[in-house]
């Protein structure tokens, strides 16, 4: 893939979140390399690619269900990415976009489990951002020096990146759960004024 640039990069993006089971980020990085003034731009193509195949993935874990991820990956990510559905769905796209886990694993188990298509675009679309645009400003914005640093990006996003996420998880919960006790007690009042009439 290397000896296509900038093509090679999309089409190994677009096969990352379908079925291709090495992570688009070992080409992002050497390509970027070469030519860091490059650099965002090819975060640009990775990350469009990306996104083009996310419902590709999803539309082949419709119909082709989970089976087909136990032949294709190892099956502890098989089973930490259904852990992390099964826990939070939203949390898991968005933690499965910069995790070391292949993100075709959670397209596929999307479809499969029937995830909302507009959600799982929608945290990819985040979670992806992250990834290839962290990488691709470093290099561009360090050069050749950023090698270094881009090797280990994926678990300092992951650090910094998941707090964020549980916090503002939890955060939305509470919120969703005051507002809905609010409209349920005023509902009630409703209903002993109708009573009371």
């Amino acid at each position: 893939m290397m000896t296509f640039g900038i093509w090679g990069l999309m089409i190994h993006s677009f096969l990352d979140a379908v079925i291709f089971p090495i992570p688009a980020f070992f080409l992002q990085v050497p390509l970027s390399l070469i030519d860091p003034s490059q650099a965002l731009w090819l975060a640009t193509a990775g990350y469009v690619a990306c996104l083009l195949g996310t419902p590709v993935g999803y539309f082949l874990g419709r119909v082709l269900g989970k089976g087909i991820l136990q032949k294709i990956l190892k099956p502890k990510w098989v089973d930490a990415a259904t852990r992390m559905f099964e826990k939070n769905g939203e949390a898991a796209v968005l933690i499965g976009a910069f995790t070391p886990i292949p993100f075709k694993v959670f397209t596929i188990l999307s479809g499969f489990l029937k995830f909302p298509l507009w959600k799982l675009i929608l945290y990819a679309a985040i979670g992806r951002a992250v990834k290839f645009y962290v990488v691709g400003g470093l290099i561009f914005a360090y050069g050749q020096a950023a090698e270094g640093m881009v090797k280990g990006v994926s678990l300092y996003i992951f650090l910094i990146g998941v707090p964020l996420l549980l916090i503002g998880l939890f955060v939305k919960r509470k919120f969703m759960a005051k507002k809905q006790n609010a409209s349920s007690t005023s509902l009630n009042k409703v209903h002993a004024d109708d009573k009371s009439s």
